[in-house]
């Protein structure tokens, strides 16, 4: 989950000093951004905290595996369901999400099989109510090769590369809703710091933040990522809460046929907490 990641300790890249379009210098963003990850497999626990406008919050709480394979990033996604409210469990979620070239992804409901998602399944929330999706998780964009670089500009007081991916054609042939997407680039993190989908309009109907990171180690990791709704201003936060690195998982666990076995985590002493 491209989202969830950010750089491995290295150098900052050089910072452009022009706000000018260079579609030299946003191509060398866009592969660096590409190649970014947590060395080795990882695992995750998260919880996503649902703060619509109006009306109670709560709190889903998951888990997340991830690796690289030959295609790019790849992670396994656990949730628990809220029950029905009548003293029923949680339902348990997993979803397979696949980044790269060849993007894919495909859920599983308790009860129900293994499905892959469609490009409009890929926008439905992963839980009711909240605004963070498979889309979200997966950004598929980062490998879309119709883009305009805007230049540099200042965000949250550093230097970010703004660029607009546009969906190909395929893509928005089967989702149209979606114009493109607006994608800041933190030029000394190297990082995803925020993304902007643009509706049929143009306009920002929905925003990714990455708030904070956390030092795991040597690696980067982000901390806590906010999605808001331009439209109804409700808003889910994704925080991390405990990160294991420097794992290593059979690449059996990524296979969307593997998506019904039960997984467990790693050992509780290999997890380190992380506070909010």
């Amino acid at each position: 989950m491209p989202v969830a990641l950010a750089q491995r300790g290295q150098p900052p890249p050089p910072l452009l000093q022009t706000g000018k379009a260079d579609p030299a210098e946003a191509r060398a963003a866009l592969e660096q951004m590409r190649r970014l990850g947590i060395a080795g497999d990882y695992f995750l626990q998260f919880q996503l905290r649902i703060m619509p406008r109006r009306g109670p919050e709560r709190t889903i709480p998951g888990q997340l595996w991830g690796t690289r394979n030959e295609t790019g990033l790849v992670n396994r996604v656990s949730l628990a369901l809220p029950g029905t409210g009548n003293g029923a469990d949680a339902l348990r979620r997993r979803l397979l999400i696949q980044n790269g070239v060849r993007s894919a992804a495909w859920r599983w409901d308790e009860g129900a099989g293994v499905a892959m998602l469609n490009v409009s399944a890929l926008f439905e929330p992963l839980v009711p109510e909240a605004e963070l999706t498979a889309f979200d998780l997966q950004m598929p964009f980062l490998y879309w090769n119709d883009f305009a670089y805007q230049g540099i500009v200042r965000f949250r007081g550093r230097p970010a590369h703004v660029l607009v991916m546009r969906p190909p054609a395929d893509f928005a042939a089967r989702y149209p809703q979606l114009s493109g997407v607006r994608v800041h680039l933190d030029t000394q993190f190297n990082a995803l710091v925020q993304t902007e989908l643009l509706g049929a309009d143009g306009r920002v109907s929905k925003t990714l933040s990455v708030v904070d990171l956390k030092k795991v180690g040597e690696q980067w990791i982000v901390k806590t990522i906010d999605v808001r709704d331009e439209a109804t201003r409700n808003k889910t936060r994704f925080s991390v809460t405990g990160a294991a690195l420097g794992l290593d998982f059979s690449s059996r666990l990524f296979e969307p046929a593997r998506l019904a076995d039960d997984i467990p985590p790693p050992s509780a002493t290999d997890i380190l907490p992380i506070e909010p």
